[in-house]
């Protein structure tokens, strides 16, 4: 079963979805983003414009195949397209579909937007409901 974890109250969805990127990168796992098109444009610019000693390499679902089965990160707009199942990071509103191949899901929680925090507690109640065992991360009560 998919270990789901929630990372609530981030200052900035993004920002955190690059931190945890590197992070897993650095423990040699691998990781799938799926975002809207527009979400994966802005996280594409900031993984690339990380400092020079935190190179995070990614790559996009529509990049050569190669590349693509090769990279350990892959930003896409359908986690179902990914060749690796091992990390899925969900930047969407909605439960995304085909988490449960892979095995451990992270869903990041806006501090401030409303209409991002009720619909990541509709995605709470859907994977409860369904017999998830769900971990909590308080973002802001980690980093005061």
């Amino acid at each position: 079963m998919t270990d789901i974890a929630f990372h609530f109250n981030a200052p900035d969805k993004l920002e955190h979805a690059c931190r945890v990127a590197r992070k897993l990168l650095r423990q040699d796992r691998r990781l799938v983003i799926q975002a809207s098109a527009p979400v994966l444009d802005a996280l594409d610019t900031m993984l690339w414009n990380m400092s020079a000693h935190d190179f995070v390499a990614h790559c996009r679902s529509g990049d050569a195949a190669e590349w693509v089965d090769a990279s350990p990160i892959l930003l896409t707009q359908d986690a179902q397209l990914a060749s690796h199942h091992d990390v899925l990071l969900n930047l969407e509103d909605d439960v995304p579909d085909g988490f449960g191949r892979f095995a451990r899901l992270i869903e990041v929680v806006s501090a401030t937007d409303e209409a991002d925090r009720a619909a990541a507690r509709r995605r709470w109640k859907h994977y409860l409901q369904r017999g998830f065992a769900l971990e909590r991360h308080d973002l802001v009560a980690r980093n005061p």
